[in-house]
């Protein structure tokens, strides 16, 4: 049954009217404005002329137009112009831009957009309202403050890195960009937690959000360790730190996940196993007791594992209420019955590429369902029509181009 929060046709998105100004390139930035562009926000992409945000020409095969597959999955529901910030005009429609703006989002080096006369002084300056988020690898200040960052490095620095893997000595990275996509995530909580404070104060601030802190942050388990015992955390692999069997295990045909997490599951483990010898043995009695003899106890598991296949001991486990699961790859995960439900690949209308395949909403609104306004935008597409939206005169806007204001 709907309740009351169902979706109603005429009902807005929630930031419906918000007003977003997406000065950034390749992953952090961008992801963090079209999170905030899903529900509803009106988000201008301010890129330089003639190459663009950088992830339009990355990735290593070719789409049917210029822009990557990459950039195609981070900027939908925007629009693009494209001006030259280096260029007095350039910088001057930014100032006309910021003046009704709720939010902008930058991640270039700190210090450049200050260099370039559109830091958060100046532009506080014409917008006392105006949320200023500046996203970086390491952060406004610090030793490593002017330290190019990218997601690898702060995986690195931040001790991410330190954890993950089998422990063999040859380091591994996450497989999916943790620090970048984290970072996001934290800069949009910050984005509209200010937002709401200057609607109540009429006062914006400016943001400090960076990849490493934002790493640092995943690392709960980790430092806890490290606080509690005094060692430094090592990779386990796909163990986890707070209890055993919580891992990948062999079976007959291959490998699948599970976690019998506390006594009440361990003892269902055992029962289903038939291994009495596993609940007898006095190593295994307690938590404590598993996760100081993981080896030993994941030795003895997979004696009984490698009996059957890896889907005959989900269902048994699963028949138990013992969390398992197999290990899909991303076409599996995708075609899946369960992910296909929750609509986690998407189609996209695009003028170059016809249907674009995209990642589905990762959270469900249900009285306002995020919905596919605009398709990612080609570099420059909107600038007319925002100029215009900002009321710029055709000869005005002829005067800007003059001035180079649209010149790579």
């Amino acid at each position: 049954m709907m309740n009351s929060s169902a979706h109603q046709p005429n009902r807005p998105l929630p930031l419906a009217g918000v007003k977003v100004l997406d000065v950034s390139q390749v992953m952090a930035g961008p992801y963090c404005c079209m999170l905030l562009a899903d529900m509803g926000a009106d988000v201008i992409k301010v890129e330089p002329p003639g190459s663009g945000d950088q992830t339009r020409g990355a990735m290593g095969f070719k789409m049917k137009g210029p822009d990557s597959m990459g950039f195609l999955n981070m900027n939908r529901n925007k629009r693009s112009i494209a001006i030259n910030l280096k260029s007095d005009a350039g910088k001057a429609i930014l100032f006309e831009l910021a003046k009704d703006a709720d939010i902008l989002v930058e991640n270039y080096r700190p210090g450049v957009m200050k260099r370039l006369g559109v830091g958060y002084e100046v532009m506080s300056k014409i917008n006392p309202a105006l949320v200023y988020v500046s996203i970086s690898g390491f952060g406004q200040s610090g030793p490593w403050a002017e330290r190019p960052g990218f997601d690898l490095m702060a995986q690195a620095m931040s001790g991410v890195m330190s954890v993950t893997g089998h422990g063999d000595g040859k380091p591994v990275k996450a497989g999916v960009p943790v620090a970048d996509i984290g970072c996001a995530l934290f800069a949009v909580y910050a984005a509209l937690s200010a937002f709401i404070g200057a609607k109540n104060t009429g006062q914006g601030q400016y943001i400090d959000a960076s990849l490493f802190d934002s790493a640092l942050a995943f690392s709960i388990w980790d430092t806890s360790e490290y606080w509690g015992t005094g060692q430094p955390p090592v990779a386990l692999g796909t163990a986890n730190r707070m209890t055993a069997p919580y891992q990948a295990v062999k079976a007959k045909d291959g490998y699948f996940v599970m976690g019998a997490t506390n006594n009440k599951l361990w003892q269902k483990l055992c029962t289903i196993l038939a291994r009495p010898d596993l609940l007898q043995n006095p190593a295994y009695q307690t938590i404590a007791g598993r996760l100081g003899h993981r080896d030993d106890l994941i030795t003895d598991l997979e004696i009984s594992f490698v009996t059957k296949n890896a889907n005959e001991w989900i269902d048994l486990m699963l028949a138990e209420g013992i969390p398992a699961g197999p290990i899909l790859d991303y076409p599996q995960a995708f075609e899946s019955e369960h992910g296909k439900h929750r609509q986690m690949k998407i189609e996209i209308d695009h003028p170059l590429e016809g249907k674009v395949p995209n990642i589905g909403f990762a959270v469900k609104m249900q009285g306002t369902p995020q919905q596919v306004r605009r398709h990612p935008p080609l570099l420059g597409e909107h600038t007319q029509e925002v100029l215009e939206e900002a009321g710029f005169t055709s000869a005005q806007i002829e005067s800007l181009r003059t001035q180079g204001a649209f010149a790579a």
